[in-house]
């Protein structure tokens, strides 16, 4: 197979799957790892990726870029709705409690999976989010007693922040939190690229009696602008995918269960 073959291959799997790792491409393409370092390492000179440990992840989603909430939809869409169903399992037969739901799009999922939870366990739940999105689909549900937080609307994630939306979390000290990231690392923990939003992520983890992280591989290594919490912060990672040797020990260190969707 000639470069421009594996390049391309490359750049597709990484536009479908937010995510590509050396060993995955090396069985893939059948050649060696050596080939496949050496492919990305001209492909990130060229401005087409990013490397991290393992493998590569999309240009944009390290530092201060940030996709929209439309864009982020539709990436590893199944994979996501794989991770909701998962992360769901923690509401079990019976469940009472509180529940906030951060911004996003594997938290959107979540919320998109919830109905059919609550109608299996016989939960009853109050909820709570400052997502519009997140909020609309929440208010579809007749069982479920929806607070919606106020304040200044990100265009970019449609998700409230700013001081109204602080001091109403800070009154509140919900039995779970829903929370999404745009990365996570073993040195910095969990990040995104806006300040303000990282504040409420980082309210919201304060508030919560237990926090679930929902993120696919692709956030693996990557590190945003703002640290919103460390990786202590967390008690349940749930991702469609086996953290890399690095982070599996870090998540380990700080107490972490990791499940695998």
């Amino acid at each position: 197979m000639y470069a421009t073959e594996r390049h391309a291959h490359i750049t597709r799997h990484l536009t479908d799957r937010g995510r590509v790792s050396v060993v995955g491409l090396a069985d893939d393409l059948g050649v060696t790892t050596e080939t496949i370092r050496r492919d990305l390492d001209l492909l990130e000179q060229q401005g087409a990726l990013r490397r991290v440990h393992g493998g590569a992840v999309p240009l944009r989603t390290g530092g201060v870029a940030e996709p929209s909430i439309a864009e982020r939809m539709s990436v590893n869409a199944e994979a996501k709705r794989a991770i909701a169903l998962r992360a769901l399992e923690v509401i079990t037969d019976g469940y009472r409690g509180a529940i906030v739901f951060d911004a996003g799009s594997s938290v959107g999922a979540v919320a998109a999976g919830l109905g059919e939870r609550v109608a299996a366990t016989g939960a009853r739940l109050d909820v709570v989010t400052h997502a519009v999105p997140v909020a609309h689909t929440l208010s579809l549900l007749s069982d479920v007693g929806l607070t919606v937080l106020g304040g200044q609307v990100r265009g970019l994630t449609a998700a409230a922040v700013g001081p109204a939306t602080l001091a109403a979390l800070e009154s509140l000290r919900p039995d779970l939190a829903f929370i999404g990231v745009n990365g996570i690392s073993a040195d910095f923990g969990l990040s995104t690229p806006d300040p303000a939003e990282a504040a409420v992520k980082a309210a919201i983890v304060r508030s919560a009696r237990r926090t679930v992280v929902v993120a696919d591989a692709a956030k693996f290594g990557v590190e945003s602008f703002v640290r919103f919490a460390h990786l202590s912060n967390v008690d349940i990672l749930v991702t469609d995918a086996a953290p890399d040797a690095d982070l599996a020990v870090a998540l380990a260190a700080a107490d972490v269960e990791v499940w695998i969707a």
